[in-house]
């Protein structure tokens, strides 16, 4: 037993071939004419070295700051005032070695700021922090 459609009505499916050429026309269109961005941002990449990296590099020099406002260089007590000749005296050596500051959790962001200019001022390229506090 065959079954046939005896109707010869209009057909009532939407043919959606055309529209999706239509629409991936218009698409392609709009994609073409769209205006290329006209901001550009200037980004500073790094470049290759030509400097050979030193092959072992000086220890790390350790300057922890109390909440106090004492310092020890390297586990040994030193004075305020004697910071900037010894900075000094590290920054002429080459290879320069880091300057690793070590931080109380009480200790004044003042005196910190203090210290980091006087590092700059000294000529030291390298500061690293250690056991930076959280709160």
């Amino acid at each position: 037993m065959a079954f046939t459609a005896k109707t010869a009505g209009p057909m009532s499916d939407i043919n959606v071939t055309p529209l999706i050429d239509v629409m991936l026309c218009l698409l392609i269109i709009f994609i073409l004419n769209a205006p290329s961005p006209v901001h550009q941002v200037k980004v500073d990449l790094p470049q290759k070295s030509t400097i050979t990296p030193p092959v072992d590099p000086p220890p790390p020099i350790e300057l922890r700051i109390t909440a106090r406002g004492e310092f020890y260089w390297n586990d040994q007590p030193l004075i305020k005032p004697a910071l900037e000749p010894q900075l000094k005296l590290e920054a002429g050596k080459n290879p320069q070695p880091e300057l690793q500051v070590d931080i109380e959790y009480q200790t004044q962001f003042e005196l910190v700021a203090e210290v980091l200019a006087t590092a700059k001022g000294a000529g030291i390229e390298k500061i690293g922090f250690k056991n930076m506090p959280d709160g």
